[in-house]
């Protein structure tokens, strides 16, 4: 029988990178913790972590015993949330990552309308592009990730998923809507370009086409900020990349047009809801992902091009 105590010490030391930092975000004293993963590893007759530096890092036998914690937790709030439902008492919490870009859709009506539902169901919503998200739902960080144009990871489950492609956006004005039709990269070269950090899927999809193009792209503007892109765009100051979705009201309010883009990677991006594969979602979470399934129009059906299809 595993010690639990001696896993939930291990998760901290790995997780905080030390373990003096894993004692002091504990409340313990650091020799407790290093007793404990000592007659850990004597037990099982393995090393657990290392030294390196001067922190700590996981062994391969750590990994595996890190991830046992997290899966016995997550089963056993399962179960705990499952007793809870019986009694017919909507509790819980629920821990979202979410890329800036769906935020607007996110926070209007469907979460407006999941909280008024479920008053005893905590929300907590963490900002992150989808590199970020996808290491928050490995270290049970969050349960449910809302990734837009992620790669493909078998260690995440995907609930839903809907075409959404990613466009170039630009001022109501622009040159560039004079040749009505899908945009190559080089039809960029003379515009200023502001482009999203490495870290999100906006960016990464980028990179995949502008290297297979053999297209530099020399952006005058980089951001973590989706805001920021919008009112670079909306300005006048130049162009960008973000799916329809993300910029439809300013579009309504024609202060942004949006371009389709010649290669079918970017039609054909994806958006999804995810969880990390294997663990069981409580009640509270698979409520408020059936929610905003149901209720978020980036997850509602494919969008390949909403406004045009209203027309």
């Amino acid at each position: 029988m595993l010690n639990p105590r001696a896993l939930a010490y291990l998760n901290e030391v790995i997780r905080r990178g030390s373990l003096r930092r894993a004692a002091a975000y504990l409340h313990v004293d650091p020799s407790a913790i290093s007793r404990q993963l000592k007659q850990l590893e004597e037990d099982l007759g393995v090393q657990v972590c290392e030294r390196y530096g001067g922190g700590m890092r996981t062994t391969e036998a750590g990994k595996l015993l890190v991830q046992h914690y997290h899966a016995q937790r997550s089963a056993e709030e399962a179960v705990l949330s499952q007793l809870v439902a019986l009694q017919g008492v909507a509790r819980g919490e629920v821990r979202i990552a979410v890329g800036e870009g769906f935020i607007a859709d996110l926070i209007d009506a469907p979460m407006n309308a999941f909280m008024n539902a479920f008053p005893g169901i905590e929300v907590e919503i963490r900002m992150a592009g989808v590199n970020e998200a996808m290491s928050l739902l490995k270290d049970s960080e969050v349960d449910l990730a809302l990734l837009y144009a992620p790669p493909v990871d078998p260690a995440l489950h995907c609930h839903v998923e809907t075409r959404q492609p990613l466009d170039l956006i630009v001022p109501p004005d622009h040159p560039l809507l004079e040749l009505r039709r899908p945009l190559t990269l080089r039809d960029l070269a003379n515009w200023p370009l502001a482009l999203m950090d490495n870290p999100f899927g906006m960016r990464q999809m980028v990179n995949m086409v502008a290297h297979q193009e053999r297209v530099h792209l020399k952006a005058r503007l980089h951001t973590n900020s989706v805001a920021v892109l919008k009112n670079f765009v909306r300005s006048g100051i130049g162009v960008t990349f973000m799916p329809e979705l993300t910029v439809l009201d300013e579009i309504q309010r024609d202060e942004i047009r949006h371009l389709p883009l010649s290669y079918p990677i970017m039609s054909e991006a994806r958006a999804q809801i995810v969880s990390l594969d294997g663990r069981k979602l409580s009640v509270a979470a698979q409520t408020c992902l059936t929610h905003l399934s149901q209720g978020m129009r980036f997850f509602r059906e494919d969008a390949p091009r909403l406004l045009a299809e209203q027309d």
